[in-house]
């Protein structure tokens, strides 16, 4: 059975205590749809560039946010394929599985997603490594480069039982017991030291530790950007990584640079969300509650500036009178508002 080794230090035990108060400022808030939409838009960006770019994709932020309103760019085929890889299975993350009932299929299918179109041989995408790999850099000798290991993962027919093992023992009761920063750092960990695909394993990970956030409900809103802090400073990330290798498997260190990320990323919304918050005159805070469905159409309006109902009709697949119930709801809660008449009546943020 698997057994992670680690203990919670006064640093650690620091990060958490920050991370749990900075979270509690951001849930108490009063923090509009279009505002919740306009921080769930930007982590899904800032995430999707650094996740990509950690792994050698030269594509900037913009060029990002370009690609994710549908234009195209002038980068390789390869590159804006990744960054259109990585959206849509952050976009996927809320579909993708219920906590507790993680199956190796699922694993397998984020990989699928991520590394679709970008892999030399296409039987690699969504599949365990067949062959040994190892992690490593490019060194000058004095007269040539030469490559040098860095990191040599387990043997490759270990694979599928080391994963099966993980997932075994994260469906338990007691591994969603843990506080599920240190449940997301321990995955992003055993997925980096498996190292289960021929590439690919780092952007799994990383998105791995982002859905046990959303289905823990850390991070119900998706909202945080926690990647971009692995991208300030990579020597650093790495670096963190490889401490269990040195410590005899012990992933203390790596938490306590984990929880630090954490710590900054949720630090970084509650910044915004201060700014951005309101109350009431008399200072009572009010909360907005939407369902799955309105939230979607205000993400929608906040990409597109405006919406109809035609636009929503083939979004979600309803009639038009479905449509026009949710979009009257969203009118009388002030969400939105309709503008123009007839033909031309559309509805955008109010």
């Amino acid at each position: 059975m698997f057994n992670q080794k680690y203990t919670v230090t006064d640093k650690i035990l620091n990060n958490l205590t920050v991370i749990a108060s900075a979270r509690e400022v951001i849930e108490q808030a009063h923090l509009v749809p279009k505002w919740e939409a306009k921080l769930r838009r930007q982590a899904l960006l800032h995430n999707t560039h650094s996740s990509t770019a950690i792994e050698g994709n030269k594509l900037s932020l913009e060029q990002v946010e370009a690609l994710a309103e549908g234009k195209d760019i002038i980068a390789t085929n390869k590159d804006k394929q990744e960054v259109l890889n990585y959206l849509e299975a952050l976009e996927k993350i809320p579909a993708f599985v219920e906590k507790g009932k993680i199956k190796v299929a699922d694993m397998l299918n984020i990989h699928r997603i991520i590394t679709k179109d970008v892999m030399q041989n296409a039987a690699d995408s969504g599949a365990f490594r067949n062959r040994q790999v190892f992690v490593g850099k490019r060194v000058f000798d004095g007269t040539s480069f030469k490559e040098e290991v860095e990191y040599m993962p387990p043997k490759t027919d270990e694979v599928p039982g080391l994963v099966k093992e993980f997932i075994d023992w994260l469906n338990q009761d007691k591994a969603w017991g843990i506080n599920p920063v240190l449940l997301a750092g321990i995955m992003h960990y055993e997925i980096a030291r498996i190292h289960p695909f021929i590439d690919g394993n780092g952007r799994t990970a990383r998105l791995l530790a982002t859905l046990i956030l959303y289905l823990s409900g850390f991070d119900h809103r998706r909202i945080f950007a926690l990647d971009d802090y692995y991208d300030r400073d990579r020597q650093s990330y790495y670096a963190a990584l490889k401490t269990a290798q040195v410590n005899n498997g012990d992933i203390t260190q790596w938490l306590e640079y984990f929880t630090t990320g954490v710590a900054y990323s949720v630090n970084e919304v509650k910044e915004a969300v201060l700014k951005v918050g309101s109350k009431k005159k008399n200072g009572q805070r009010v909360q907005v509650a939407l369902t799955s469905k309105q939230m979607k159409i205000v993400e929608y309006i906040n990409m597109n500036s405006k919406v109809t109902n035609k636009d929503l009709r083939g979004l979600f697949k309803i009639s038009a009178q479905a449509v026009h119930k949710e979009l009257v709801k969203l009118v009388e809660l002030k969400v939105i508002k309709p503008v123009g008449e007839g033909r031309a009546l559309h509805y955008i943020l109010a």
